[in-house]
């Protein structure tokens, strides 16, 4: 089983093992850890003053900075699911750097969730305790990990670069005394865009959303 160890270099392809039993398994989004999938619903966010529902419809947009209309209908869904699937048509036109720069995507998409649902997804985070962190796939082994045996083994095998990013943030909260991660800086790649308009730093929402926009409302 491996440590939570950083993720700067997960394009390595080193595949690493966890045992069921003695991690936290992210499956369904009703299990009670489900809340730390990114297709959780729950945990709305807000970019440039565009609300987006869920940390996918993000994470998808985050590869159209140069087709807002595509980002547009991405997180306009009200389904996480429907927001990837429209995403599919349009992934040969990704950004060209996008394979080089979703790790950090994500990464950056992660601290978002938890700037703006702080106490929420915080407690989910810090109720992990110090167990490994691990998204079941039945495909994707970069993001999560496979099960080994099909028939309902036991172990898990894959990069889990999603898992390794949670354990890091997790990592990082445990020690935020002062709140720092209540604020996210814009990445600092090029063409880090929503609708046009270049991404801001991200911070806490304040208690009242009446200044919230949805992408469908302008």
């Amino acid at each position: 089983m491996t440590s939570p160890s950083s993720v700067d270099q997960p394009e390595g392809g080193l595949l690493r093992t966890y045992v069921r039993g003695k991690a936290v398994v992210v499956y369904k989004t009703k299990e009670d850890f489900g809340g730390l999938s990114n297709m959780a619903s729950g945990y709305p966010l807000q970019i440039n003053g565009i609300r987006i529902l869920t940390t996918e419809a993000l994470y998808q947009a985050c590869r159209f900075p140069h087709m807002p209309e595509v980002q547009r209908e991405i997180i306009g869904q009200h389904s996480p699911m429907t927001a990837k699937m429209k995403s599919k048509p349009h992934r040969k036109n990704s950004r060209p750097d996008w394979d080089d720069v979703r790790y950090k995507v994500m990464r950056w998409c992660l601290r978002v969730k938890l700037a703006q649902n702080y106490d929420e997804f915080g407690r989910l985070l810090l109720a992990t305790r110090d167990r490994p962190i691990v998204e079941q796939s039945r495909k994707d082994d970069y993001w999560g990990a496979k099960l080994a045996d099909e028939a309902g083994g036991d172990t898990l095998i894959g990069q889990n670069v999603l898992g390794r990013l949670l354990m890091e943030l997790r990592e990082k909260l445990k020690d935020d005394t002062d709140g720092m991660l209540k604020t996210v800086p814009p990445l600092s790649i090029s063409e880090f865009l929503l609708l046009g308009k270049p991404i801001e730093t991200v911070k806490a929402k304040s208690p009242s959303t009446g200044q919230e926009r949805h992408p469908a409302l302008f």
